[in-house]
């Protein structure tokens, strides 16, 4: 069975800094595109970060470009969100998802992919 699990998430000061987790269970994704996305009440889940099967190429939200960093480590199943100069309007609860239909292009829309994480909560003060 697969699985996502999400770690990481708290509270932290505007300013400060995150690093999410997502390991993977029941199959190996190192073949397949993964991704961030997070979502807040009553709104659309927002596209964050994601990152092609080899790590080679990663994209970014605009709102998040030059402070959020995706990495993935295929020999462990897990990808990786770091976050860096938190602010209020980053609170969100994170979902990471993978993408099993595709290995070559890296989709940037949540109906891409395929398996998604129970999601971690994000909440920064301001």
């Amino acid at each position: 069975q697969v699985q996502l699990v999400e770690s990481g998430g708290g509270l932290v000061q505007a300013g400060g800094s995150l690093r999410l987790s997502c390991a993977a269970s029941g199959r190996t994704f190192s073949s397949n595109p993964m991704g961030w996305f997070r979502q807040t009440p009553g709104k659309e889940r927002e596209f964050v970060a994601a990152i092609s099967r080899s790590g080679g190429r990663t994209y970014y939200a605009d709102s998040v470009k030059g402070r959020f960093t995706i990495s993935r480590d295929n020999a462990k199943n897990t990808v990786y969100l770091q976050m860096n100069s938190l602010k209020p309007e980053d609170t969100a609860v994170y979902y990471c998802a993978v993408d099993v239909r595709n290995t070559i292009g890296v989709p940037t829309v949540a109906s891409e992919y395929d398996y998604w994480g129970q999601g971690t909560q994000v909440t920064v003060s301001s």
